[in-house]
């Protein structure tokens, strides 16, 4: 059974209290080693080569990694807002986050796209507030006001090992880009414990071209959104931010150059890149000039996910007309926009 993300994350923020994080003992698997071979059914029978984190982390460059990003953390530069601010002091940004990060909810999620769900669901990791803030956000409340628990590097890594040993197929971590060094940090003790699980980069999309530079490596599969194509529609819709066709545009670019197309091994996704876009009333996300954007600059092979269901949430109602849900013919049309550039692995 699929459920919404707003109903998952519900669910999960009582779950990720009654758990116990802490209490949550190391689980020590051994990884695979070497590569695989296998196909993603649309005649991509590359190999793929494993997961590269493991290696990064046995020659010591992913302790190399960790400390550039900490670089980046105090005066924080983490995002394209570079607010400068001192969170190693606590001192918080537009993201609302000092030195300490929360965890909303963790488990295994069913209502991801199908190769990242399989059929044990994808281990998801929500973690609270955000950088980009959107008005119609529909999880607002761990995105705006921050709901979830404050958690440690330990903590998390266990939640990592706990999603591999109940059989997930990937860790999933959402809404990261503002809490990247505490991630890479979680991330090389969950691999002295043992996991060997495809990383998954969860994200708005708003992201630095520097710290997407940094992970590269570290991450298998991203998962972007492209939410506008209009820079005054973006500035007045997501907290001021005039600058989020260019950043996003970038960064979409750096991911699909690090790893590719998606792959999969039987219908499981293991290495690269799915972008979401939410079609908008009135195309205000513009998802004409997306498609097209897509088709020219990644290639039709890209994977997109066109989706359907904006529900008008948090302060929508304020910024007509995103107070309404899209129309059947307004979503026909993004389908059709879609197939008469070409893309080709869309739906």
């Amino acid at each position: 059974m699929s459920i919404s993300r707003r109903q998952f994350i519900k669910g999960g923020i009582v779950a990720a209290g009654a758990a116990a994080l802490g209490g949550l003992g190391l689980v020590r698997n051994m990884f695979a080693q070497g590569s695989r071979n296998g196909g993603n059914g649309r005649g991509d029978d590359a190999p793929w080569e494993g997961l590269r984190y493991i290696d990064l982390e046995r020659s010591g460059e992913l302790a190399r990694r960790e400390e550039a990003l900490w670089d980046l953390f105090s005066p924080c530069g983490l995002c394209p807002r570079e607010c400068g601010v001192n969170r190693a002091a606590g001192v918080q940004g537009i993201c609302s986050s000092g030195d300490a990060f929360r965890v909303a909810s963790f488990g295994p999620h069913h209502g991801e796209e199908i190769p990242l769900r399989g059929r044990r669901g994808s281990g998801t990791i929500f973690f609270s507030n955000c950088n980009l803030l959107c008005v119609f956000c529909i999880n607002w409340q761990i995105a705006h006001r921050g709901d979830g628990r404050y958690t440690s590097h330990a903590e998390l890594a266990n939640i990592m090992l706990e999603l591999q040993r109940i059989g997930c197929h990937n860790i999933n971590l959402v809404t990261p880009t503002h809490l990247v060094p505490h991630l890479v940090k979680a991330l090389r003790i969950a691999i002295a414990g043992g996991l060997h699980l495809p990383l998954l980069f969860n994200t708005s999309g708003y992201e630095s071209i520097e710290v997407i530079k940094l992970l590269d490596g570290i991450v298998d599969i991203y998962l972007p959104d492209f939410k506008y194509q209009d820079s005054a529609i973006a500035a007045r819709f997501s907290q001021g931010a005039p600058d989020y066709v260019l950043h996003t545009s970038t960064a979409l670019k750096e991911m699909h150059r690090q790893v590719g197309t998606l792959r999969t091994i039987d219908g499981i996704a293991q290495r690269g890149m799915i972008i979401r876009h939410l079609v908008l009333p009135e195309n205000l996300a513009g998802t004409d000039v997306f498609v097209r954007w897509v088709a020219s600059e990644l290639g039709p092979d890209t994977h997109v996910n066109i989706m359907s269901q904006y529900t008008p949430m948090f302060r929508a109602h304020e910024y007509p007309p995103l107070h309404r849900r899209i129309t059947q013919a307004e979503f026909a049309q993004a389908m059709r926009w879609a197939h008469d550039v070409g893309l080709r692995n869309f739906h």
